[in-house]
């Protein structure tokens, strides 16, 4: 498996703006070879930030990789920074290789 993570420091009163983004937005992910679940996380709150997360499984970094290159990410990506800014910077980027997985009935 292959974890695919993006940090993102959302500005003071921006948090409501940002999670309706997210929550209405079209995701393409179901459709994509390879994909197994995605998470929205909302993280600390800072004094100049509300931390978030999107944390998105892949069944290994080759389906991740397909996806990047797809015409789903394409228009999954496509109204990304035409809105007001929400947050600080560019979302941070973590990529991770599952090297154990632990689960209810492992």
């Amino acid at each position: 498996m292959y974890i695919a993570m993006n940090r993102f420091k959302v500005l003071p009163n921006a948090e409501k703006d940002f999670e309706e983004l997210w929550l209405n937005r079209e995701s393409q992910l179901q459709s994509v070879p390879g994909f197994v679940e995605f998470h929205m996380l909302r993280g600390p709150k800072r004094d100049d930030h509300q931390l978030y997360s999107s944390h998105t499984v892949w069944k290994d970094h080759a389906a991740f990789e397909a996806w990047t290159k797809s015409e789903a990410f394409r228009r999954s990506h496509g109204g990304a920074g035409s809105t007001k800014p929400l947050y600080q910077g560019h979302p941070e980027f973590e990529g991770f290789e599952v090297i154990q997985t632990i689960g209810q009935n492992s």
